[in-house]
């Protein structure tokens, strides 16, 4: 096994970080168990380095359900590791983690096949916020779906929907996202998304900080203009 790779509890990993700050990822992991009151965190995997990285995944892709990777790594320059990701595996669903909260970086990272871009520059409760729209804090949102592993709460893996924001930007969205991008365009309130889709504020409230984080902004209303 990978030197950093962290073992883990049961056959149903989730989550895969790859970072070489180990402060990032013990930061993580102690956020992830403060908000999972209502269940048991996602099952994690650990590497420090791409090819590390690109091994683990090798082995457990069928299980993962997002993939944090950090743009800085020992072995990488710039894009170069997401590209190579990438270029490796094309359906690795892939959240850039990034201390540069450049724009220009965002679109292209978003551009190369980034599912998100998420700056380190804040706190990392905004990073948990995305996670726990993608179930991987607390409880499934839904019942989960038959697969090798149980993994997505939200059916296939690869199940998404592009999104073409008005400067032209092309976003990969989930099924659920989608979903509730669609309910957030239509001007309903979390409340109201919440009785449609039969969850908790708070999960809603968990969807909409994704999707801000996604398109790179910070209110519904900036979201909405982006878009129309």
């Amino acid at each position: 096994m990978a030197p950093c790779a962290s073992a883990f509890s049961t056959a149903r990993p989730r989550l895969m970080v790859v970072d070489d700050h180990e402060l990032v990822r013990l930061g993580l992991a102690a956020l992830m168990a403060a908000q999972a009151t209502d269940g048991p965190t996602s099952d994690t995997l650990e590497a420090c380095t791409l090819a590390e990285g690109l091994l683990v995944y090798a082995e457990h892709q069928h299980c993962i359900t997002l993939v944090l990777l950090d743009l800085h790594l020992p072995d990488t320059h710039g894009l170069s590791g997401l590209r190579e990701f990438m270029a490796r595996f094309p359906a690795a669903p892939i959240a850039v983690l990034s201390g540069d909260s450049d724009p220009a970086l965002r679109q292209q990272a978003l551009q190369a096949g980034a599912r998100a871009f998420l700056p380190k520059a804040g706190h990392l409760a905004d990073v948990i916020a995305y996670l726990a729209a993608q179930g991987l804090v607390g409880p499934p949102a839904m019942p989960l779906a038959e697969s090798p592993c149980a993994s997505s709460p939200y059916g296939a893996r690869d199940a998404t929907r592009t999104i073409q924001t008005r400067d032209g930007e092309r976003l990969r969205l989930t099924h659920r996202q989608a979903e509730m991008l669609d309910w957030v365009l239509a001007g309903q309130s979390n409340r109201e998304i919440a009785g449609r889709a039969h969850l908790t504020e708070g999960t809603v409230k968990n969807h909409v900080s994704a999707l801000l984080l996604i398109f790179g902004v910070r209110s519904r209303a900036q979201l909405i203009s982006r878009l129309r």
